[in-house]
């Protein structure tokens, strides 16, 4: 039997391979023919640092890593979500633009597309562990055609070398960006959760897989970084910002030697395999995170659209194809797609990191978000200006949305809320609930919508009390029972016994009896939707006098099952579109109008 490091190590080909997109392969290219062989080190060390470390500090033997995701996937959603895009818009831009664009023109388009597709295909169908063997298998069809390459590829003609350093302004810009970009990027990658997860789960050591990943992802580096030297600098792209790279350094010199086929046939294989590797990751990991999140969600707009297809990755894919397209055709430079893994996304990984590492979440997303936003501005500016001053300083304005959880890791006192700085003899009592006042008219009972409230009057009869005098206690219920179903019936006016697919059935009921009710003393019995969940709905109800106040007050949980099993049903959508108007203020699916104007009280 395998013993732990081999079974960990042989998740490092995967994880090399997924971290290897076009963010690495081809900036690799061109930092090492723009700023020389130190260049190269200031980006690829940290970037392999970087990946090292999340399994690190991820992997500690006492970190209960199931919780940890359960706790984090729902509310950094948007932040995996957004790295996911990304992280595939690179890679498909990279592999566009400066792979196979210069060898095949745009004919490339249907390759490129097709493969996209085809690597879906397999995170669809292989289960991470499937595509572990998967990746080991393509590594080493991978080394062996960058062998060829670095063999057959003809050595610039110019005799050009790659100096020791080539810095300028830019690059000591970058170097802030740099660091806190590649220290952060695996924790904003769901794909690594998951092989971390994945890895825990199958006996195997998260810190050696890690720690085997990075350095196999740095000799990834490497190898690029030789192919860029005997390639030599070509002819740089210059870029929409009137700004040369380097990026396509490599393809240029393929194309240079179109008899060579086996140098060719050597690249082609290299680029796609780099490229499929990280899109059938991005498919899996997606998918794994969306269809975990729809799971727990208790909101009830997935009786709308199917829980599948809300989880599925097929829209990230899309977006990331367009923005690509739009990337080419508006001749960016890849740097721009690379800068919000520096900018944009920091401060909510640096929440998820502190969170990681125990501090108590206080993490806004739409704050981080326009901090990241403004640090993306900066970033810009600096880029085309030149200025070192901007571009540094651009990576930590973004993390200024996550300094009170990094105050907290660092043990510094988090201000108080702003509550709490208000006397509590001056703090204002939550407003207790008021008795609906109803319009008193002759007629027995009647019913309709007070603000979110429904109210039935009603005025009980000698036929409603016993034998002492007083309302017999099984009559409460009953009045629920009646408000309950008229409530219904304005709500869904539709709804028929005879046709309908789903009956609403009574899960649980509670009341707390307070006072007694005589004959012929006017009560008003009132309904709200107090909570739901994607398959139950609790109704809260109030009885009063208008004699003796409250009567009473409890609740009721609802359950749908469907009408031939009789097996448990979500929240069904017909149920949605009647209520929705009276779900509870607090629910994200509460709509802001008054609904009094459906049924006015009395009528």
């Amino acid at each position: 039997m395998p013993s732990q490091f081999i079974r960990s190590a042989a998740w490092a080909p995967t994880i090399a391979l997924s971290w290897f997109w076009g963010l690495g392969f081809f900036y690799a290219i061109h930092v090492t023919l723009t700023y020389g062989w130190l260049g190269f080190l200031a980006f690829a060390l940290p970037n392999a640092t970087g990946l090292g470390l999340f399994g690190w500090v991820l992997g500690a033997p006492r970190r209960n890593l199931d919780a940890i995701v359960a706790a984090v996937q729902g509310p950094y959603a948007l932040l995996f979500m957004g790295a996911q895009f990304f992280a595939v818009a690179i890679t498909i831009f990279g592999f566009a633009a400066y792979a196979w664009l210069p060898l095949f023109g745009h004919d490339a388009a249907v390759g490129v597309i097709a493969l996209a597709l085809i690597a879906c295909s397999i995170g669809h169908a292989v289960p991470l562990r499937g595509i572990r063997i998967i990746h080991s298998a393509a590594l080493l069809v991978g080394l062996a055609a960058s062998v060829i390459l670095i063999a057959e590829l003809p050595a610039h003609r110019d005799g050009w070398e790659v100096p020791l350093q080539a810095f300028d302004e830019r690059f000591y810009g970058l170097v802030v960006p740099s660091l806190v970009g590649f220290l952060l990027g695996p924790w904003m990658d769901i794909q690594q959760w998951q092989r971390a997860v994945e890895i825990r789960r199958s006996g195997g050591s998260v810190r050696a897989a890690y720690g085997a990943g990075a350095l196999l992802f740095l000799g990834l580096l490497t190898i690029n970084a030789l192919l860029a030297a005997r390639a030599g600098l070509g002819t740089p792209v210059v870029a929409s910002d009137g700004l040369s790279g380097a990026y396509a350094a490599v393809a240029q010199a393929v194309a240079r030697e179109p008899a060579t086929t086996a140098v060719t046939a050597a690249f082609v294989i290299w680029t796609a395999i780099a490229a499929a590797t990280t899109i059938d990751s991005f498919y899996s990991a997606t998918r794994w995170l969306g269809t975990s999140i729809t799971a727990r969600s208790n909101s009830p707009l997935l009786a709308f659209v199917p829980a599948g297809l809300v989880a599925s990755p097929v829209w990230i894919l899309a977006g990331a194809l367009a923005t690509a397209a739009a990337a080419i055709w508006a001749n960016l430079s890849l740097l721009y797609l690379m800068m919000p893994f520096a900018t944009l996304l920091v401060g909510a990984a640096a929440c998820l990191v502190c969170e990681t590492l125990g501090a108590k979440r206080r993490y806004d997303s739409v704050l981080t978000s326009m901090i990241g936003a403004t640090a993306c501005l900066i970033f810009v500016t600096g880029h085309l200006a030149p200025s070192w001053a901007l571009l540094a300083i651009a990576p930590l304005i973004g993390l200024i949305g996550a300094l009170p959880m990094i105050a907290q890791i660092l043990g510094w006192r988090a201000p108080p809320p702003v509550e709490e700085l208000i006397p509590a003899a001056e703090r204002a009592p939550r407003a207790a609930p008021v008795p609906v006042a109803v319009d008193q008219t002759d007629a027995v009972a009647s019913h309709g919508f007070d603000g979110h409230w429904f109210v039935l009057r009603l005025i009980p009869t000698y036929d409603d009390t016993n034998s002492v005098g007083n309302v017999y206690f099984a009559n409460y219920v009953r009045w629920v029972g009646k408000a309950r179903e008229l409530f219904f019936n304005i709500c869904m006016p539709n709804f028929d016994l005879k046709s309908t697919d789903f009956y609403v059935l009574t899960k649980s009921f509670h009341h707390d009896f307070r006072r007694e009710a005589m004959e012929f003393e006017p009560v008003t019995v009132r309904i709200s939707i107090a909570s739901h969940n994607r398959k139950f709905v609790t109704l809260a109800h109030e009885i009063h006098s208008e004699v003796n106040g409250l009567l009473g007050r409890g609740e009721q949980s609802l359950m749908f099952v469907d009408t031939v099993h009789y097996r448990p049903l979500d929240i069904p959508r017909t149920i949605v579109e009647g209520f929705l108007p009276y779900w509870p203020k607090s629910s994200p699916h509460a709509v802001a109008s008054d609904p009094s104007g459906i049924a006015p009280l009395g009528v």
